[in-house]
C-alpha cells in the first residue's frame, strides 16, 4: 500500500467497507482496504444475521428501502448460497395486538408485490390449529391464526470476509490490524492517511486519490466535517438452547413490552432471540449486551412461548451492535429512525453513512459511483461502467447445489453434521478443508467436543482468511465463541498451540493470545454480573 499512490482507500472493513472495496477493485480502479481491528469485529459481525426485505419498515412508509432490500435479498441469494439462505418466518397473530390483522394482510400484500412477485416464496395465511401444528410451544390465550412468509438468513462475519476475500481477488489490497492515525492533507482535500501496523507498531503512509471512509458507527469521529450526521441505536440479542425455548422455525413476534417487532431464530441447536432497539452514546466499541437488554429479550419471548419459562441462566451466549442510521430531523423513536443510506463528501473524504445489511451492494456501488466522478474530475479517466457485483459469485458460491457438496464431504469421511455445517462456512471451498482434514489426523478433530466445527477449519482460516489471531478464529472464521456454553474456553490452550505452530508464535504471544480472548469472554459476559446483583 505504501508502494505507489491508490486511486482508492477503503477505511472501514465491516461490511459496507468490504463492499466498496470489491466494487471499486472490480471497476479497476487501484484499491486498498485497511481494518483497524478484525473484518467485522464492529457492527458487521454483531448483527441480527438476516437479509431481508424489511417488513417492519411499510409500518413508517419506506416502500423503496423494501423494494430495493428484496431485489438485495435475491441476488445475495444467487452469489453466496452457503453463506445466505431462505429460511420460512412464522407471525403469530393475537386479538388486540399493536397491529391488527387487516393491516397485517395488507402489509403482507404489498411486501409481495414489491418483491415484483419473486420474493423466496409468497405468504400464506394459516388457521390457528395449521399455526400450533408447526410451532405447538406457542401462547393459546388470544391467538387467532398466523402468516407465514419467507425472508433469509446469514452468516454476517463470513459473508463480510468473503466481500473482502472477492476484493482481493479482483485486484485489491486488504489488511486487518491496521489503523489509521491521521489524513494527510495537500490543498485542504484529504489525499491519503498516516497509518500504523497493530501487529508490528510499524507506521507507513498510504497516498491516495480518494479515501472513503467506511467505519460505521465510527464513521462521524473520523470524518473532518464535526456535525454529526448519525444517530446511533444499539441491537443486543441473546441465544439459548433450541430445545429450552422449543421453537422449530423462526418466529416474528411483536414484544408485549412496547410493540415492536422481534424475531426468535434458529441457529443450530441454538435459538436467538433479537433485537433491541435502543439510542446509544458512547464508544461503540464499548457496545455490550447489560442486564436490562437480558430481561427485555427473555421477557418477550416467554410472552410468546410461555411454556419455555427462560431465565438468564439460560443464556448460552450474547451480542449487541451499533448501528450507524442517519441522524432524523425529529426526534422520533430509535426503531422509526431510517435504514437508508448517504453518501456525502467532506473535502475529499468520503463517507458512506446509514444503511442497513441487506442493502451494502447498493451502499458499495453508490459511493464508488461518487469515487469514480471523483477521479474523473481530478484527471479526466473515462468513468468506468458499474461493476457486476449482482452477477459474480462471492468466493464459496460459484454453485448454488449445496446438496452435492455435503454428499462429496460424507464421501470423503466426514460425518453429515460436520459436512453440512463446512458447506455451510465455505460451499466450493469445502473440498479442501476436507483434504487439510484428511492429510492430518489431528486436523479431522472437532474443536470442541459435541460442535460440528473442525480443527482443519482453523488451519485453513489462518492459510486462506486473512485470521491473525484467537479470537479471529473461534468469535468470525467460525462461530464457536456464541454457539457453546462456556465459549471453549477449555479448548484453548491446546488451540493456540495449533495455531501457534502454523503461525510461528512464541511462548510470549501464545500466552497473550489466551488472555486476550479470556478478556474477550469476560467483556461479553458482564451482564450476568448485573444481573446477579439484581437479585
Amino acid at each position: 500500500m505504501a508502494e505507489r499512490p491508490l486511486d482508492v482507500l477503503v477505511v472501514g472493513g465491516g461490511i459496507t467497507g468490504a463492499g466498496v472495496a470489491r466494487d471499486a477493485a472490480m471497476r479497476g480502479f487501484r484499491t486498498a482496504l485497511v481494518e483497524r481491528a478484525d473484518f467485522a469485529a464492529g457492527t458487521s459481525g454483531r448483527s441480527s444475521r438476516l437479509i431481508h426485505g424489511g417488513l417492519r419498515y411499510l409500518e413508517h412508509g419506506a416502500l423503496r428501502l423494501v423494494f430495493e432490500a428484496s431485489r438485495e435479498r435475491r441476488i445475495l441469494l444467487r452469489i453466496a448460497p452457503h453463506l445466505v439462505w431462505p429460511q420460512p418466518f412464522l407471525l403469530p397473530v393475537f386479538a388486540g395486538a399493536r397491529v391488527p390483522a387487516w393491516k397485517l394482510a395488507a402489509g403482507f400484500a404489498l411486501y409481495d408485490a414489491l418483491a415484483l412477485l419473486r420474493n423466496v416464496k409468497t405468504h400464506r395465511w394459516l388457521s390457528k390449529r395449521a399455526l400450533l401444528r408447526i410451532e405447538p410451544g406457542l401462547r393459546l390465550r388470544g391467538l387467532q391464526g398466523g402468516v407465514r412468509y419467507y425472508d433469509a438468513q446469514c452468516d454476517d462475519a463470513r459473508l463480510t470476509l468473503a466481500n473482502v476475500r472477492a476484493a482481493h481477488q479482483a485486484g485489491g489490497l486488504v489488511a486487518n490490524y491496521v489503523t489509521v492515525e491521521s489524513f494527510d492533507v495537500a490543498d485542504g482535500r484529504v489525499r491519503g492517511v498516516r497509518a500504523v501496523d497493530v501487529t508490528t507498531g510499524a507506521r507507513f503512509g498510504v497516498r491516495a486519490q480518494v479515501v472513503i471512509n467506511a467505519t460505521g458507527p465510527w464513521s462521524d469521529g473520523l470524518r473532518r466535517d464535526t456535525r454529526a450526521l448519525l444517530r446511533p441505536t444499539k441491537g443486543a440479542h441473546v441465544a439459548v438452547l433450541r430445545s429450552r425455548i422449543g421453537n422449530r422455525s423462526a418466529v416474528t413476534l411483536l414484544s408485549p413490552v412496547d410493540g415492536r417487532v422481534m424475531f426468535v431464530l434458529p441457529w443450530g441447536d441454538l435459538a436467538y432471540i433479537g433485537t433491541t432497539d435502543t439510542d446509544f452514546s458512547g464508544d461503540p466499541d464499548d457496545a455490550g449486551v447489560d442486564a436490562a437488554d437480558v430481561v427485555y429479550l427473555l421477557r418477550s419471548a416467554n410472552a410468546v412461548f410461555p411454556d419455555a419459562r427462560l431465565q438468564p441462566s439460560d443464556v448460552v451466549s450474547a451480542w449487541a451492535g451499533v448501528r450507524p442510521l442517519l441522524r432524523p430531523p425529529d426526534e422520533r423513536s430509535a426503531a422509526a429512525i431510517s435504514r437508508e443510506h448517504r453518501v456525502v463528501e467532506d473535502r475529499g473524504l468520503l463517507s458512506v453513512l446509514g444503511g442497513k445489511l441487506t442493502t451494502y451492494r447498493v451502499m458499495a456501488a453508490d459511493a464508488v459511483d461518487r469515487a469514480a466522478a471523483l477521479l474523473h474530475a481530478l484527471d479526466g479517466r473515462p468513468v468506468p461502467p458499474r461493476a457486476p457485483t449482482d452477477r459474480e459469485p462471492l468466493p464459496g458460491g460459484e454453485t448454488g447445489n449445496l446438496a452435492l457438496l455435503v454428499a462429496e464431504m460424507e464421501n470423503e469421511g466426514l460425518p453429515r453434521a460436520t459436512a453440512e455445517y463446512v458447506v455451510r462456512l465455505h460451499g466450493t471451498e469445502a473440498p479442501a478443508v476436507a483434504r487439510l482434514a484428511r492429510s492430518n489426523p489431528a486436523l479431522a478433530q472437532p474443536v470442541v467436543p459435541g460442535h460440528p466445527a473442525l480443527r482443519a477449519q482453523l488451519v485453513h482460516a489462518t492459510r486462506r482468511e486473512l485470521a491473525l489471531t484467537l479470537t479471529d478464529l473461534l468469535m468470525r472464521r467460525t462461530r464457536i465463541f456464541f454457539d457453546v456454553p462456556g465459549h471453549a474456553v477449555a479448548e484453548t490452550p491446546a488451540l493456540a498451540e495449533l495455531i501457534g505452530a502454523e503461525l510461528d508464535w512464541s511462548a510470549a504471544r501464545k500466552a497473550s493470545e489466551l488472555a486476550a480472548y479470556v478478556a474477550e469472554v469476560h467483556r461479553h459476559n458482564a451482564f450476568r454480573a448485573d444481573l446477579a446483583g439484581r437479585e
